[in-house]
């Protein structure tokens, strides 16, 4: 507690950012050492003059640090110090990685190799929400992590999906651990601290701001071996998290979209730019991070959902909506030469079916009902 009280209050003194503080604890051996430590020897490290060292010695920090603690103390929270082991080992490989984590729930990160972040718009479509559920239920039998950022769209897509596949999911904040945003995810609140957890570097004072939120990707980023953009636009914070990925010499995936669609318009610029690799499967990002394929598959059996054929189907729609009820998820090659039709007609046939809410359709150019 002194630790953490110590290094709580040189967050507080100005001008001294998460760099600076590693630098003087490295220096001196802790935070608390930095603070008992004559001012005569603080002189002689590089960039600390009178002026900055006079604060660091203002009893008035102490106090303020002192009001957070009591905080964490009162509220259950944990906390993660730079120097302790169990500061996740991803993100203290970062130069800019936080002093201090604050967090809640039941979190494990010690499987480094298995954590992947996941990010994308706040405006999901059905077609990345879908991808983001395909891809969980594919690579559930290595039993990653999977880190995102608790907002709307394909954020609380990846937490469901994780928590749909019983898989451990950390949302990293953009706000202290008294707040959430948005409200309208507190449903959501008790089964992931159950099955992972919240993480966030803010304090409970401090002001819930926009940029704080971009603050926050690079512990997204940091905290996993791969970050994996679904959807976004030309420009968003989605983006951000991949450039800081890329960064921190980490591996950047995109999935590809069509040139119209405007939240393909990120993941398109990236993989031009080759600043991510192409994201179509579970099969690439098993390549990519070179995953070795268990033993034995993950228990898990998902909950059958009831199938309903719409009434408005034609004689061939019924034909292909009954092969895909049997046959399950299918290519559409496959779908072609298992009805008979020539692809081409089944192609348009898939497209108004889809009007129809009779199939969808996956990545890849699968369809099921």
């Amino acid at each position: 507690m002194d630790e953490l009280l110590a290094t709580l209050q040189l967050q507080k003194v100005p001008k001294l950012g998460n760099q600076s503080i590693k630098k003087l604890i490295q220096t001196v051996g802790s935070a608390r050492g930095v603070l008992e430590e004559k001012s005569d020897h603080l002189l002689k490290i590089d960039g600390f003059g009178e002026k900055k060292i006079k604060l660091l010695k203002d009893k008035k920090y102490r106090q303020i640090a002192g009001k957070e603690l009591e905080f964490l103390k009162n509220n259950q929270i944990r906390s993660w110090l730079y120097t302790n082991p169990e500061y996740p080992k991803n993100l203290k490989e970062c130069i800019d990685g936080p002093v201090v984590l604050f967090q809640k729930g039941n979190i494990n990160l010690n499987n480094t190799s298995k954590i992947i972040s996941i990010v994308g718009t706040r405006k999901a479509t059905r077609y990345g929400i879908d991808f983001c559920n395909e891809l969980l239920e594919e690579i559930a039998i290595f039993n990653p992590i999977i880190v995102s950022g608790f907002a709307y769209g394909i954020d609380i897509a990846a937490h469901k999906a994780a928590l749909n596949h019983k898989l451990q999911t950390v949302a990293c904040l953009g706000h202290g651990l008294n707040h959430l945003y948005p409200k309208a995810h507190e449903k959501y609140v008790n089964h992931l601290e159950q099955n992972g957890g919240f993480i966030t570097e803010f304090w409970s004072t401090d002001i819930f701001h926009p940029k704080n939120f971009l603050k926050r990707n690079r512990i997204i980023a940091g905290l996993s071996k791969a970050t994996l953009v679904i959807e976004s636009a030309e420009r968003g914070g989605s983006l951000v998290t991949a450039q800081i990925a890329n960064s921190y010499n980490r591996e950047v995936m995109a999935v590809p979209g069509r040139t119209t669609d405007p939240y393909s318009k990120g993941c398109n610029m990236l993989l031009k730019t080759q600043q991510a690799h192409v994201l179509t499967s579970a099969a690439d990002l098993i390549y990519h991070l070179n995953w070795e394929i268990p033993t034995s598959k993950k228990n898990h059996t998902p909950i059958p959902l009831p199938i309903q054929q719409p009434d408005n189907l034609t004689n061939e729609e019924i034909l292909i909506f009954n092969f895909l009820k049997e046959k399950g998820k299918t290519h559409i090659d496959q779908l072609a030469l298992g009805c008979g039709l020539p692809s081409f007609k089944v192609a348009g046939l898939l497209v108004t079916m889809e009007l129809k809410k009779g199939v969808r359709q996956l990545p890849g150019k699968w369809f099921e009902v």
